[in-house]
């Protein structure tokens, strides 16, 4: 009986190699992100207690505004890029591919400007 020896292949250094990592990344930031909001805000809080007062005073400490916007841009990133690949999964044209992603990243930079300017900008 022979045993296979593993093979040694090398991947290529692309866009499709970091949107592949960014996805690891994301999701190892977005666990301890989206676990802490829902103990936070659901379990400590209680969803019927959470008002505009609560999130006026929570978001006059600027550690809360960087830990939201984190939150919000790492989740959108984290969707848009698997919606990406998804998309990619039936679109056979490189052209229409190309466009497609450069939509979803405008509409990942718009909506997360949106997010920031509410978030960061938005409460006095």
């Amino acid at each position: 009986m022979t045993t296979s020896q593993p093979r040694n292949v090398k991947a290529t250094a692309g866009f499709d190699a970091l949107a592949w990592k960014w996805m690891r990344y994301s999701a190892f930031l977005l666990i301890p992100l989206a676990w802490g909001h829902v103990l936070i805000q659901d379990i400590l809080m209680g969803g019927h207690s959470i008002d505009l007062n609560y999130v006026s005073v929570r978001w006059s400490m600027i550690g809360w505004r960087i830990y939201d916007f984190c939150l919000l841009s790492f989740a959108f990133a984290h969707g848009i890029n698997g919606l990406r690949q998804v998309l990619f999964d039936y679109i056979r044209s490189e052209k229409f591919r190309r466009w497609t992603a450069w939509g979803l990243l405008a509409a990942w930079v718009i909506i997360s400007a949106i997010g920031a300017v509410a978030i960061i900008g938005g409460v006095r």
